[in-house]
């Protein structure tokens, strides 16, 4: 009877995909980790990530479906918002379960609308196809509350040597703040582009950075009137840019 009870539940799960994907653990690469590789459709053509992006950052979009309000405002924001990106020297790709015939008739669609008032874009990035779930489970991306493996609105922040350097997950019923997004670009970069700096809370190109720890030239600077060291306490210093 246990033999009969087994052999059911193992065709139920090999004939029910849904179960299957669900019943596989996931994992969230951590920040310092090595970005999982992957190659893939998309309505740009075969990407190989993270072969195709060089030394650029590169920043990975997953959104839930195609044809979705909120999902469709987001990808309008990022397109109206691309050049920025690329003046930062990053890229981005945008990930979702579905197939390429639905990818391309979306894209084709958002051209088409003048969001804001602010004119029809042309998206440049990569709309790139994850209809089996592969990529998105290997970021610990699918949404364990769906029937469908489709996935969170995850965002992934990955440095030039394929390091994951920060993640944002937002639930579905959320769309998420670009404007946030290339701030936090803009931090992890100015961040990695000083030395012996840390970045405050809600801080913006030309604020000032804080030092979390003060190094003998420091300390000597402390000591001249035109020193762009302040300091609050030991633990809250910050330096002017």
């Amino acid at each position: 009877m246990k033999n009969q009870v087994l052999i059911i539940g193992l065709i139920t799960l090999l004939f029910n995909p849904t179960m299957a994907q669900r019943g596989v653990n996931q994992y969230i690469p951590l920040i310092g980790s090595q970005a999982p590789a992957f190659k893939s459709a998309s309505t740009s053509g075969p990407v190989s990530f993270p072969g195709d992006f060089g030394s650029a950052w590169k920043i990975l979009f997953a959104h839930p479906r195609d044809f979705t309000p909120v999902c469709s405002s987001e990808i309008l924001e990022l397109a109206y918002f691309q050049d920025e990106f690329k003046k930062l020297g990053a890229q981005l790709l945008v990930i979702s379960v579905d197939r390429m015939a639905s990818h391309q008739s979306w894209k084709s669609d958002l051209e088409s609308i003048d969001y804001k008032g602010r004119g029809k874009v042309t998206i440049d990035f990569p709309l790139v196809v994850d209809s089996s779930a592969v990529i998105s489970r290997s970021f610990g991306m699918i949404d364990p509350r769906s029937n469908s493996s489709q996935s969170v609105r995850g965002v992934f922040f990955v440095s030039p040597d394929n390091l994951i350097m920060a993640f944002h997950f937002y639930p579905n019923e959320v769309g998420r703040n670009i404007d946030e997004i290339l701030r936090t670009l803009k931090a992890l970069q100015h961040q990695q582009s000083k030395d012996n700096i840390v970045i405050p809370a809600n801080w913006q190109p030309g604020d000032d950075v804080m030092i979390p720890i003060l190094t003998k030239e420091d300390r000597e600077e402390m000591q001249t009137p035109e020193s762009k060291i302040h300091y609050i306490n030991w633990y809250m210093i910050y330096r002017e840019q």
